[in-house]
């Protein structure tokens, strides 16, 4: 089973890493000023991943 670590970086702001049952980084997030934005970006993850829909957007138009 996968889970999130939430850290403090070097630069003082919070981030969140997902990682697989592994131990291994499966995404990791933007900085925060917060640590309450770090856990609501988290949460909206948990909220929006259930989806098996891939778009490939690899093919669009210039």
């Amino acid at each position: 089973m996968g889970y999130y670590t939430l850290f403090k970086g070097k630069d003082g702001q919070f981030y969140w890493n997902l990682k697989a049952a592994n131990h291994e980084i499966i995404c990791q997030s933007e900085g925060y000023t917060s640590k309450q934005g770090a856990e609501k970006g988290i949460e909206s993850v948990r909220q929006n991943a259930g989806s098996d829909v891939i778009r490939d957007e690899t093919q669009k138009a210039a």
